[in-house]
Formats: C-alpha cells, sequence, structure tokens
C-alpha cells in the first residue's frame, strides 16, 4: 500500500492560542494535552462533526506507532476493527483539508512494551475507552489535584517568586488636628518658650511677627545631637510612618535633613530603628514648607516615639505628623482622643469635581421632589460652580418662606466644609425620606441652599497631594490667584463716612448699598467665582448664610473690617477697666464710638444677634467651646466662647460677611471648622459627628424675628418696602411679592 499523505500543518495563525484558553507549560506530556482539552476544557461538542471511519481490510498485521509531540502518527491494520476513541489533535485543526484514517489504541499486551520509562513511571495512564463520563471526569479531577500538589522536595527556591506584601496605610493621630494634647509632646529642650514642644504640631503657624510669643515650630536650646521631640499616644500604635516639615517664618529656613526615629512603651527604655545591621538613618526635609513623609519598612508597634534630629540647616527646627493605627485602648483615664464614630449611613470619603457631581446627583434622583441641582456660574478653568436645594417646592421662592445659604471651598485646600455639606444633603434626604419631624419641619418651612465648593480649581490643586503632603496655601487660590473671600467690594468705607457726616440713612442707605461703578469694570482685579457669587446672591433674597472654612476653630462675626477711630473721640478709662476680661463687661463698661471700642471690635448694629447667631453654632458644636483646647496656632481669641469679631480677631477688607450685610438682606458669618484644613479621610465620620448638631441648630435660627407681607391699602404686596426697627440703624427692604422675612 502506498503511505497516505502527510496531513498539512496548521497556519500559524491557527496554532495562536485563542482567547480565553490557557497555554499550556512546555514540559507538559502531549497525551495529557490532548486528554485535558477532549474531556475537561473542550468536549466534543468544540468539533463540528466526527470524522469517519474507511472500511478498509488491510494485509499486514497491526503495527503501533507512538504519537510524537508534534502529531500523531497514521497506521493501517490488516483486520477490520470497530471505530475506537482517540484523543483529538490542537485545537484550530484544518478537517476539512486532512484526509482521514484510524487512530488506533495500542493493543493491551503491547503496552507495557511500548511505553517508554518516563510513561511507565507517570501517574497518568491512557484513558480506557469503556469508562463512563461520570468516571473519566473524577478520574481527571483527581489528577488535577495530584498536579497542583507538589511534593516539597521538587521545589527549587532560586525560582520561587516571592510576592511583596502590600504596605500597611495608617492615618495621622491627631498632631495637626490638635487631637493629640499639648501634655502628650515633650521635647530634651526648647531654644524659647515661643518655640516649646507643643509648637511642633505640623503647619503651625507663627504670629503676625518674628517676635510673637507663639512661633512656627519647636526649636531645640542648642545644635548638639542629643535632642529629640517625643510623642505620647497613650494606647499601643502600630506606627508606619512619620511626616516631617522645617519652621514656618518669613526670615528663617530651618529645617531637619535627617534623623533617627526611637520608640518605647514606658518611655524609659528605647530602641532606635534598625534595618538588623545598624540604626537606620531617615531623610527628612530639602525646604522649610514643603511636608515629606517617611515610611517604615516595617511597621512598629509601640507607645511612644521619639525623633532624634541628626543634620538640619539653619537652627535645630521642626513641625512634624505622626502616622499610626491604635491597636490598645487608651490607659488614661483623663485622655480626650477617643476617635468618634457616626451611625449614619453615610459616604464618608473625599469627593473630587467628579464625584461630587454624581453623588449630588444621586441624592438628587433619591429625593427628587425636595431636592434641585443648578450651578451659580464657572470658574477660570471652566467648572461648573454646582449648588443643591432643598425645599418642598424647589425651584420656587414662596413667600413668607426664608431662604437660607451654605457655602464651602472658598479656598481649595479647607476641604471639610465641603465634605460637610456632602454628608447634609445626604442626610437631610434619608431623615426626610425616614419621616425624622425636625428635617421635615426644616424641608417644608424653609428654602435651603448648599455649595460645597466655590472654588472647585483650588480644590483640584489640593487633592493630588492629599491630606497631609499639601502645605498650608497649595490650592488656597483661584486659578487666576484671587482670596475668594477678600475679593468683594469695600463697602465700608463709604458707608462710615457718610455716618460720620450724619448723611444716614437720609442721604446715603443703610442697607442694599450699591456696588461701585470701578468694580464692575471690565478690567477689574475681581475673579470670576466672585462675580457669579454676586449674582448669586442679588438672584435669591437670603435672610441668614454661613461660609465654612477651616485653620482655626471658631465663628466670625461681621464686620471683618476694622473702623479706624478719631483720637479726640476715643473714651478715657478708669484703671481698673484695663484688666476687665470678659467681653460682655467690656462692652458695657467702655463706651464705644461708632461701634467700637478700645480692643478693635468693629461693630454692627445688629451685633447682639450676631453674636446670637455665632454663639448658636459654637455651643451647639462639641469642642469649639473647650477651654482646655485652646486655639490652633495661638491665644484663644474667644476666651472660651468659640465666637470672635472679624475685626478683633483678624481685621480684613472687601469680606464676603461685610459685603452680604450692606449689600443684601442677608446676615453672614464665617465658621471655621478646626485647625487641620485637609482632614484625613478617616476622621470624616468623627468631624460629622461633631458638626452635624451646630449645622442644624444653625438653620433653625433663621425662623427666629418677624415675617409676613407688606401690602398697600388695597391688599396688594409692595416689593421693594423699606422696613425700619426702632433702634437698628440697619433697614430691611422686601422682595418681589412683598414678602419679607427674619427681620430681628
Amino acid at each position: 500500500m502506498e503511505p497516505l499523505p502527510e496531513p498539512e500543518e496548521p497556519d500559524r495563525e491557527d496554532r495562536r492560542p485563542r482567547p480565553g484558553v490557557d497555554v499550556e507549560p512546555p514540559t507538559e506530556d502531549y497525551n495529557d494535552r490532548l486528554e485535558r482539552e477532549d474531556y475537561d476544557d473542550y468536549g466534543y461538542s468544540r468539533y463540528p462533526k466526527k470524522p469517519e471511519v474507511p472500511e478498509h481490510k488491510p494485509d499486514r498485521p497491526v503495527v503501533y506507532v507512538k504519537p510524537t509531540p508534534k502529531k500523531p502518527e497514521i497506521v493501517t491494520t490488516t483486520t477490520a476493527l470497530p471505530a475506537p476513541e482517540y484523543p483529538y489533535p490542537k485545537p484550530g485543526f484544518n478537517y476539512d483539508d486532512y484526509d482521514y484514517t484510524t487512530f488506533l489504541k495500542p493493543p493491551e499486551e503491547k503496552e507495557e512494551e511500548e511505553w517508554t520509562d518516563e510513561e511507565k513511571y507517570s501517574s497518568k495512564k491512557p484513558q480506557k475507552p469503556t469508562s463512563s463520563k461520570e468516571e473519566r471526569e473524577r478520574e481527571e479531577e483527581e489528577e488535577r489535584k495530584r498536579k497542583e500538589k507538589k511534593p516539597p522536595d521538587e521545589w527549587d527556591s532560586e525560582e520561587v517568586e516571592e510576592v511583596p506584601k502590600e504596605r500597611k496605610k495608617c492615618p495621622p493621630i491627631g498632631m495637626e488636628s490638635h487631637r493629640i494634647e499639648d501634655d502628650q509632646i515633650l521635647a530634651s529642650s526648647m531654644l524659647r518658650h515661643g518655640l516649646h514642644a507643643q509648637r511642633g504640631r505640623l503647619n503651625m503657624q507663627a504670629g503676625t511677627n518674628e517676635d510673637d510669643f507663639f512661633d512656627g515650630a519647636w526649636c531645640a536650646e542648642d545644635d548638639s545631637l542629643v535632642q529629640w521631640l517625643e510623642v505620647d499616644t497613650r494606647r499601643t500604635t502600630l506606627f508606619t510612618g512619620i511626616i516631617t516639615q522645617g519652621r514656618d517664618s518669613l526670615i528663617h529656613d530651618d529645617f531637619v535633613t535627617s534623623f533617627y526615629v526611637g520608640f518605647s512603651n514606658d518611655s524609659q527604655n528605647w530602641v532606635v530603628y534598625s534595618n538588623g545591621y545598624e540604626e537606620m538613618m531617615f531623610f527628612g526635609n530639602v525646604d522649610k514648607d514643603t511636608p515629606v513623609q517617611t515610611d517604615f519598612p516595617e511597621p512598629v508597634a509601640a507607645r511612644f516615639i521619639r525623633i532624634y534630629p541628626q543634620t538640619w540647616n539653619g537652627s535645630l527646627c521642626m513641625r512634624i505628623e505622626v502616622l499610626g493605627c491604635p491597636i490598645s485602648n487608651v490607659v488614661s483615664y483623663y485622655s480626650q482622643n477617643e476617635v468618634i464614630t457616626s451611625s449614619d449611613n453615610l459616604d464618608f470619603r473625599h469627593h473630587n469635581y467628579k464625584d461630587l457631581r454624581q453623588l449630588m446627583k444621586v441624592v438628587n434622583e433619591e429625593c427628587p421632589t425636595i431636592t434641585r441641582i443648578y450651578n451659580v456660574g464657572k470658574t477660570a478653568k471652566g467648572l461648573k460652580i454646582y449648588a443643591m436645594e432643598i425645599s418642598d417646592n424647589p425651584g420656587e421662592h414662596e413667600i413668607g418662606e426664608p431662604e437660607f445659604r451654605y457655602t464651602a471651598g472658598l479656598h481649595g485646600n479647607e476641604v471639610l466644609g465641603r465634605e460637610l455639606l456632602l454628608l447634609l444633603m445626604q442626610f437631610m434626604c434619608k431623615e426626610y425620606r425616614d419621616g425624622n419631624p425636625r428635617i421635615m419641619t426644616l424641608v417644608q418651612e424653609t428654602r435651603i441652599h448648599l455649595i460645597p465648593s466655590l472654588n472647585p480649581d483650588g480644590y483640584e490643586i489640593a487633592n493630588p497631594m492629599g491630606s497631609e503632603l499639601g502645605n498650608w496655601a497649595l490650592g488656597h487660590w483661584t486659578e487666576e490667584g484671587y482670596d475668594i473671600f477678600t475679593n468683594f467690594p469695600d463697602l465700608n468705607t463709604g458707608f462710615w463716612a457718610a455716618e460720620d457726616r450724619k448723611w444716614v440713612p437720609y442721604r446715603v442707605p443703610n442697607n442694599n448699598l450699591p456696588i461701585p461703578e470701578s468694580f464692575l469694570a471690565e478690567d477689574a482685579t475681581v475673579a470670576l467665582e466672585t462675580k457669579a457669587i454676586i449674582a448669586w446672591m442679588e438672584k435669591n433674597p437670603f435672610v441668614l448664610g454661613a461660609n465654612l472654612q477651616g485653620g482655626e476653630k471658631l465663628v466670625s462675626y461681621p464686620y471683618d473690617m476694622a473702623r479706624a477711630v478719631k483720637e479726640e473721640e476715643q473714651p478715657r478709662y478708669r484703671p481698673h477697666q484695663l484688666y476687665v476680661e470678659d467681653e460682655e463687661e467690656e462692652e458695657e463698661e467702655v463706651s464705644a464710638v461708632h461701634g467700637e471700642d478700645d480692643e478693635g471690635v468693629s461693630k454692627t448694629t445688629d451685633h447682639a444677634i450676631f453674636r446670637w447667631l455665632a454663639i448658636s453654632y459654637a455651643s451647639a458644636h462639641l469642642n469649639m467651646g473647650d477651654i482646655a483646647r485652646g486655639s490652633c496656632h495661638a491665644d484663644d481669641y474667644t476666651k472660651g466662647m468659640g465666637i470672635a469679631n472679624g475685626a478683633k480677631w483678624r481685621p480684613v477688607s472687601g469680606s464676603m460677611n461685610d459685603f452680604s450685610y450692606l449689600h443684601t438682606n442677608c446676615l453672614e458669618l464665617s465658621i471655621y471648622l478646626g485647625c487641620d484644613k485637609f482632614p484625613h479621610e478617616s476622621e470624616l465620620a468623627e468631624e460629622w459627628e461633631i458638626n452635624k448638631e451646630a449645622l442644624l441648630s444653625f438653620m433653625e435660627q433663621v425662623h427666629r424675628g418677624i415675617k409676613g407681607i407688606v401690602t398697600d391699602r388695597h391688599g396688594e404686596p409692595i416689593a421693594n418696602a423699606t422696613i425700619s426697627v426702632a433702634e437698628i440703624n440697619h433697614d430691611v427692604t422686601t422682595v418681589a411679592g412683598g414678602g419679607t422675612t427674619g427681620v430681628s
């Protein structure tokens, strides 16, 4: 007989592994592969047709040739045999171009002689044609388990690839946020009292001048290598890293460039971090402002941590934050740094521009009958300034229903207010759906506007650096370099000059003062965001509002601009009055001129109601009025009350608060939420619980005072009617429809 033609080799494209098909290791036996493909992954249904067996009677005896790893051999027989079962060729084999013949299984008596040594001692044997499908599947499963369970002596240690363990990430323990108290921070020495150990917190700010009692870092007494800065966490903590920073100063350039780190459980016996051979030195800062994070190769569990500076630029000064996960409970009964958790099911994480927009959309879809999303304008980069309205009739101003606003994100790196307003949206939606009577009353009787980010451009700059690595000013300003809070027109100067000439309120109004033409000019240095906010204020008749900021912990009320006092009009004091500490007694004893006393307080004619509004938030806040905590960076201006007059605390001109008071009917305050401008994501739940009651309580103050409709003798509402209150030199005007609210 003539030999049958050899089957054509499949094309290269056919031999390529198909998607989803595992490529077998090169050392796998060919028969194993064929059987696995036949009975495990592919099955008979993979092939369109079954090869036919030619009816042929060979004259020669049966000869079996073992298949090679490349392709099966073709043999002939002398006797007719039934159609056997056989392994199929490789996937992708072209059956149309192949002349089929019989693939025969070797006879039983020849099996022992024809198998190679490797096959004899291999655990894999050819599958018997008579075995059932269930038996084949069971045997294949046992074979697969045997292959996976490789004997230990066959492993080669050099070939084992170790998967690197994921580095454990821990949040800050609270140096910057003041959750770590002053008595938990110690140092070997200090240069002077204004540079003591408690000043060594991350982002600690110095005073207004270099001779200020409160300076911007911890500085050692001398430049010796025995100096150290220590933090007691009052619990066993898994320390994972440290963040270092130089001294906050305009004239000094002091920062630590390298240091050792030590750990202790009793503050007596210390172990310096080592790499197994020697004490490990870590490298710090290259400038005084940029925070530098140092991660430990392996976390260390201890209670105390110490920093041993080794080299530095200028003087030995530094600020730090420690990263660590608490392991045990607080060991001191008097500790105040327990973490508060929230039971509210809210989205406690940071939201970039895209996430913010998506979350607001989700809230709107969950509560479509009480919410509305709109934008008040665009930024220099083209990002929209989104607002959420919460009311029983979204999009409509109802007569007798006061309008309230919360804004946040005037400075892009002060992000806590942004997240609190997003949480407030979610909370009010969920509670309204659950029938909370307090929230339902607020929604039905108030038109609430929430803008979580007035400066989204600045946030997009600050956000990539994260919670701790952004410096104090990164993202503070807009894309064009404006500070939005102080970018409003100065209406105070002209108004006070008119008061001095006795022109108010006869020739110059005492409210709704016009905007100067110079401010409206095309070449005026005004941010796009500021113009959008002013247009938004003029469109909606707000009664009460607050802007949420960060970096300090207090509530500031107008005036924010300090008013000059003529020397001949300054009051005379009795000697004992110079030592009066209480602000209320101070204001009663000292006769003020034009609403200003010797302490620099610039009073509005609504000074009493402003103080009440500020106290309503500070008193409901869980720790804003805590005298023991004090101020974030300097002396406590609030004297334990948590409120301060803006001009006395930090005088500025053209503030959003002063403009709102003099140009509109809205009383606006600034709420500084905490020392840490960019709190860690793990702290958001605690911050929500600290501020939740205060946020709701302040909103409810919009219903204080009187409200109603001004009509003519025929009962028709009168728009732009002026309403005056005795002894209060600040009038209120009605809106379209004659409505007015919140006249105090």
